[in-house]
């Protein structure tokens, strides 16, 4: 792919990263000449890390594989442009939107969420945002629910004693480390050498047949969206955008998280299925005869203790492309752990060397451990979901060329390792340079409104709210796709406004 020198330098790198990642997955190079990176990704976020790189590149990849599956339906190969500082905005999502005009609340986290400092001179990180998280953490501190009073019985552990004791009861909790500390873990080896999206061929299947010239490249795409929180669901929100049928099932006995799911189920349609049921659990086998792609984001095994592990999607319905999200990965002592972006952000280095990187910048000097400093966004969360939307993409392109069953693995910890080797920027650059991102207020900042768009509340089967249908505002896809723009138009604003249906097929 030839440079167009009339580009910042820094814009090289995230050509050189979606290259890379583009061929490893068995794509053509020839579609690599209609992805055009603009702006500069260097200076789009105030970070020490390059996340305007690792956004610009895989929501780049992620609009390329939809270019490429509608040029295999159609010949046609359109443009593909993402820009720098939109595709920042864009992975910060759920800070922008509003509903009839007013912002909701102002901070996704629990109030006992967040790091506390332990007996051994150290921190932990807390994550409380579902009730029976909070409630797990407290029954092991045996403390009331402050922050106070948590600080105070945090005091009488040590980081990773706490931590391993969290994870026996299965509640989310991280130590501390910085990334030589990381780096001795048994987990850090297991990772070592891992892609951040992985493709595995699970089965044998004919090639798929496509054909005709569709509004959208992903259109007459079937798409099971088992997935909660960010990463999982932003997936699922891009192949929305780009034509899917995308159905959201999630279950009337688990919570949710209605700031997130607003945002997040944008495009979708959405339904509830209560898999303790026999006749919910088979419904969902009908809907997997007819699917395309079954994107789940649960704890790892635990739709497959109900048969939908990939052995069994794949004999189920032949040609599937299945696609996994973990915490940590497919191996090591940590394969089944639970874990979120923030966490994983803090057990493997990050909130370390950024504090450092701060700290180099204000011309102090670090002794001992620095207080933990996290990135600006969730961005090991959305970076991750678009490189399971381009790994599911690409997955799609492999069964019209060479057909088969697929799955697609993503984790969070093998994208904070790809995120890792891209690199440390300057301080200065990282914090002189780097631009933080607007404040939320109502009427929104012009830098939000420019790059944002409308949508309608869907009607839907199940509507159950009285009164009009409401609007919403929201950051645009940052791909933007020369001929066939991405469909954004809806949003379902509930999580069970359809019936467990497909549409038909036009």
């Amino acid at each position: 792919m030839g440079r167009n020198m009339s580009y910042t330098p820094d814009v090289f790198d995230s050509y050189d990263q979606a290259t890379s990642l583009w061929l490893a997955n068995g794509l053509p190079a020839e579609m690599l000449s209609h992805l055009k990176l603009s702006g500069c990704p260097h200076t789009a976020i105030n970070s020490s890390f390059k996340l305007g790189s690792a956004a610009q590149t895989s929501i780049g990849l992620s609009g390329l594989a939809a270019a490429y599956i509608l040029s295999l339906k159609s010949g046609n190969k359109q443009g593909v442009n993402v820009d720098a500082r939109h595709a920042i905005l864009d992975i910060s999502s759920e800070s922008w939107y509003t509903v009839d005009g007013k912002m909701p609340i102002a901070s996704v986290w629990d109030h006992l969420a967040g790091i506390y400092r332990t007996k051994d001179d150290s921190f932990v990180r807390l994550h409380t945002n579902f009730p029976h998280h909070q409630e797990g953490i407290l029954n092991i501190l045996q403390c009331e629910a402050s922050r106070e009073a948590v600080q105070a019985a945090l005091l009488q552990w040590n980081a990773e004693d706490f931590e391993d004791e969290a994870a026996k009861h299965k509640m989310c909790v991280s130590a501390y480390r910085s990334f030589e500390e990381w780096d001795r873990h048994p987990q850090a080896a297991a990772l070592k050498g891992t892609p951040p999206i992985q493709l595995v061929k699970i089965g044998d299947a004919p090639r798929r047949e496509i054909d005709g010239s569709p509004r959208f490249p992903l259109e007459g795409i079937r798409v099971l969206d088992l997935c909660r929180v960010l990463s999982g669901p932003v997936c699922g929100r891009t192949l929305a955008a780009y034509g899917a049928d995308v159905l959201l099932i999630t279950s009337p006995k688990l919570p949710d998280l209605p700031f997130l799911d607003i945002d997040t189920s944008r495009g979708k349609r959405t339904t509830q299925l209560d898999l303790t049921e026999a006749t919910d659990l088979d419904r969902l086998k009908e809907l997997v005869n007819e699917a395309d792609v079954f994107l789940q984001a649960y704890r790892p095994g635990g739709l497959k203790e109900k048969g939908f592990g990939p052995q069994e999607l794949s004999k189920l319905r032949p040609g599937i492309v299945c696609a996994n999200l973990t915490a940590y990965g497919w191996e090591g002592p940590w394969k089944d752990k639970r874990g979120f972006d923030s966490l994983v952000q803090t057990a493997t280095g990050f909130n370390w060397a950024e504090a450092e990187a701060l700290a180099k910048f204000n011309g102090q000097s670090v002794i001992g451990r620095p207080e933990p400093k996290a990135f600006p966004l969730q961005a090991l969360d959305h970076v991750g979901g678009y490189f399971l939307a381009f790994g599911i993409q690409a997955a799609i392109a492999r069964t019209v060329v060479e057909g088969g069953s697929w799955e697609v693995r993503v984790s969070l910890a093998a994208v904070a390792q790809w995120v890792r080797s891209l690199g440390q920027l300057p301080p200065k650059i990282a914090f002189g340079d780097g631009k933080p991102l607007p404040k939320r207020m109502v009427p929104q900042d012009p830098e939000i409104t420019t790059f944002s768009v409308t949508l309608h509340e869907a009607t839907g089967d199940k509507r159950d709210i009285e009164g009009p249908l409401r609007m919403m505002t929201a950051m645009h896809h940052a791909v933007h796709l020369s001929d066939t723009p991405v469909k954004e138009v809806e949003a379902p604003m509930g999580l069970n406004r359809h019936e467990p249906v497909w549409l038909p097929i036009m």
